[in-house]
């Protein structure tokens, strides 16, 4: 895929597809509930279609009439062993929610990945699950892994990793278990599994004490179907925000976002960098937060980002790079830590990419430095992505300003945004 310099701006309202996150939880959560779920507005990416599949070789009914997903749940302990190793692609998400869940399941399961997913850490959910005496077996901590059938017992866990994927595997988990689980959270993460738990009336208990979070789960409640309507993507809605923000003349409204405080991270630190942002039609859906934004293009300054931050948004910050790039002054990213174990290494590809853009930057200690300049020369036009999504369609957006960048393995983007290329042409973009 060639990204090109775009001229007359970014302009329109995009389709932005189905929230990621909730869109897997729209999947897993009602196939172990009771009734029928009927699912609004889900997105049909590569790594949703391989949750999606692995339920139905589990032996749900899931119907697809084009509008509308229709899941006939099996209830918390009715799934069926799958004949055949379950694929989850590039899925992370997948991968770590559902070795939680299966474990807690009366048969075996095998889940295996493409090649990045299996190189990525799995011992962070098999390590807490080891508590609950789950018996998970892995290949040097990472897939292929085995779930052998165990008899679950709760347990007072305190986690040392912020990880909404971790969480949510271990409540998944707690869920099938006899007894009350504890589960501690140090520092936030996104919080989709406990909202849509609590609308399918789980027996789950949260409470906050300054910074901590502690969810009681009670296990053996079943759970009661619900509708849902996934809202758009916030994450997916970052790259096309920036490409407005550093084109100019540009003006674009994104409908239905998904707002979720745990998410927000992006709209915050571009805010703080003088974004020309506005959050409208401010309301609530399944529990969830949703707005419409309003963007128009503007002067951004240089920002000092702390590790908090990373909480919010680990998975904006190669789109917040980009930006970055185009501000008037220097941005400090700091406690970037988790960027090294996502699709790739993300640290590693924004520096190599942006270097070969001509940006000046440099990272020390998992702090990201970046250096902008009003004149870049492209060194390599080149741009390496290991399969990463995020990376590829956020050195689109850099393209748009200082292409033509060749982006390699751009069919990765069909992991979170198979319309990508379209919605971004459709705006003024250059995508070929």
């Amino acid at each position: 895929m060639i990204s090109g310099v775009i001229t007359k701006g970014i302009n329109g309202i995009p389709k932005i597809p189905g929230d990621k996150s909730i869109s897997h939880r729209s999947i897993i959560i009602p196939s172990i509930s009771n009734g029928f779920c009927e699912i609004n507005n889900i997105l049909k990416s590569e790594d949703v279609m391989h949750t999606l599949n692995a339920f139905k070789a589990m032996g749900v009914n899931i119907e697809d009439n084009g509008k509308k997903l229709i899941i006939q749940g099996k209830g918390l302990n009715s799934l069926n062993e799958s004949k055949i190793d379950i694929y989850l692609g590039n899925s992370g998400t997948s991968a770590r929610l559902l070795t939680g869940l299966l474990s807690s399941q009366n048969f075996k399961s095998v889940l295996t990945g493409d090649k990045s997913l299996s190189s990525r850490p799995m011992q962070r959910i098999t390590d807490p699950l080891s508590k609950m005496n789950a018996k998970i077996f892995t290949t040097k901590g990472s897939l292929p892994l085995t779930i052998e059938r165990s008899n679950l017992k709760p347990a007072e866990i305190d986690l040392k990793i912020p990880s909404a994927q971790i969480k949510s595997g271990l409540l998944l988990a707690a869920l099938n278990t006899e007894g009350e689980t504890n589960i501690t959270e140090n520092k936030i993460t996104r919080d989709h599994t406990e909202i849509m738990l609590q609308s399918f009336g789980a027996n789950i208990e949260i409470k906050k004490i300054d910074k901590k979070k502690i969810i009681k789960v009670i296990g053996k409640k079943e759970l009661v179907s619900n509708n849902i309507d996934v809202p758009n993507d916030l994450s997916s809605s970052a790259f096309f925000i920036v490409a407005a923000l550093i084109n100019s003349n540009s003006n674009i409204t994104l409908k239905n976002i998904n707002n979720n405080p745990t998410r927000n991270g992006i709209i915050l630190a571009l805010k703080k960098m003088g974004a020309k942002i506005k959050l409208i039609n401010n309301r609530t859906n399944n529990n969830e937060n949703i707005c419409d934004i309003e963007v128009i293009n503007s002067n951004l300054h240089g920002c000092e980002l702390g590790p908090e931050f990373a909480d919010l948004m680990i998975d904006e910050y190669p789109i917040l790079a980009v930006a970055a790039s185009f501000a008037d002054s220097p941005s400090i990213f700091r406690g970037l830590k988790e960027l090294r174990v996502k699709e790739s290494d993300r640290l590693k590809l924004i520096l190599l990419n942006l270097q070969n853009c001509g940006v000046n930057c440099k990272s020390e200690n998992d702090d990201l430095y970046i250096y902008p300049s009003k004149n870049y020369q492209i060194k390599n036009n080149i741009i390496r992505t290991d399969f990463d999504h995020r990376i590829a369609m956020a050195f689109c957006i850099m393209g748009t300003k200082i292409g033509p960048l060749n982006i390699e393995d751009s069919n990765s983007i069909n992991t979170s945004f198979p319309t990508f290329k379209k919605e971004l042409n459709n705006l003024g973009g250059r995508i070929f």
